[in-house]
């Protein structure tokens, strides 16, 4: 059942080409500075100490065995060549933001604080390096071990150099291009979707909301799934309604670009306006549930993206009591031709969003 469901999540939104496209297109134009820095991996276990690097939140999770990790510490011990790690300098704070190359980096600082991996049930493996030659001089030794008997060994590995590319966004002054770099130098072999890279983009209190109203009973009804989206989707969905709701006049084109600007816009939110966006999401969900029911955007296969933008911002907008007949009102627009156009066809057109809004909040009211 487990599994089932979980190979349900990626077709639990309809997969339409102009969203698709939307979703794969282009950055628009920054000016980007990198440039390389060959920090040793002291000054690199320093700067994790002091809270200088961080793991984005949407990066997978340390995933290497200790024989791999092993073999990275015998490769500086050696002087072998290492691949090079990636780093996003922060605009807001000037902190490292890891885009590439957290499995390398997370070895080292484990290496040199002792253990292997995170604690686990208040218990961590010591880390000596295990599946090396036997015949090895570093075979099985922990780094407590180098620096109490081959002191050479232990200043190799502090002076050792991991190569290290340091990119900065010159222009526009927003940190956006992150976005992109992220997107683009994930080594996992599958381009992470946007609301996964947004949400160690934008990490706010805004970001926390969305989270937490995706956690919602109701909404969970009304997306149809009980499991959240391994990709953020139904996370982007809530953004999409709030950002088309407060920023219609605003859209345009890349969608992905909009609802990024949009989370930027409001990355730090206080508490009031925090509340407001609260408060208009649980009541257009109560709404809709109790009017049109579990899951009434699947209108084909899975649900429909521009159907559900389009009637969520419509009720939303219902300032007054809901029409009794609701859901007859809806089955109507539904069966409507330029309606079904509109939300199949060119989905993220500047046009065709408002036009297809506009038809709802008529056809609803």
């Amino acid at each position: 059942m487990a599994k089932r469901e979980a190979a349900a999540i990626d077709t639990s939104i309809e997969r339409i080409p102009s969203e698709v496209q939307d979703s794969e297109s282009s950055p628009p134009q920054y000016e980007i500075a990198t440039y390389p820095a060959d920090f040793t991996l002291q000054v690199l276990h320093n700067k994790w100490r002091n809270g200088e690097i961080q793991i984005p939140e949407f990066q997978r999770q340390f995933v290497w065995t200790q024989v791999q990790a092993s073999k990275l510490i015998e490769s500086f011990l050696l002087g072998l060549p290492v691949p090079s790690v990636f780093f996003y300098t922060e605009r807001r704070t000037e902190k490292l933001l890891v885009i590439d190359g957290q499995q390398r980096l997370k070895t080292v600082f484990y290496y040199f604080d002792g253990y292997f991996g995170e604690e686990i049930r208040g218990r961590r493996p010591v880390f000596r390096l295990v599946g090396l030659n036997e015949r090895s001089r570093w075979y099985n030794k922990s780094f407590e071990d180098l620096q109490t008997t081959d002191e050479a060994s232990a200043n190799r590995l502090r002076n050792a150099v991991m190569r290290s590319f340091v990119v900065k966004q010159l222009d526009p002054n927003d940190d956006t291009s992150v976005y992109h770099i992220f997107e683009r130098l994930n080594t996992g072999g599958t381009l992470l979707a946007g609301q996964e890279i947004r949400n160690c983009v934008y990490a706010g209190t805004f970001n926390e909301l969305l989270k937490s109203l995706n956690q919602l009973k109701d909404w969970r009804q009304v997306f149809g799934m009980t499991a959240v989206n391994r990709r953020m989707r139904d996370v982007e969905l809530i953004l999409r309604f709030f950002a088309l709701y407060d920023d219609l006049k605003a859209y345009q084109k890349p969608m992905k670009e909009f609802l990024s600007s949009f989370m930027r816009k409001h990355q730090h939110d206080e508490a009031r306006e925090l509340t407001r966006f609260e408060s208009l999401f649980k009541e257009t969900v109560n709404r809709v549930l109790e009017h049109l029911g579990p899951k009434p955007f699947h209108v084909r296969a899975g649900l429909n993206s521009a159907v559900f933008d389009a009637v969520f911002v419509g009720i939303a907008g219902m300032r007054r009591s809901m029409p009794s007949d609701l859901k007859k009102k809806y089955l109507r627009l539904l069966g409507d031709k330029e309606f079904n156009t509109l939300t199949t066809s060119g989905t993220t057109d500047v046009d065709t969003i408002k036009r297809r809004i506009e038809k709802a909040k008529r056809m609803l009211a």
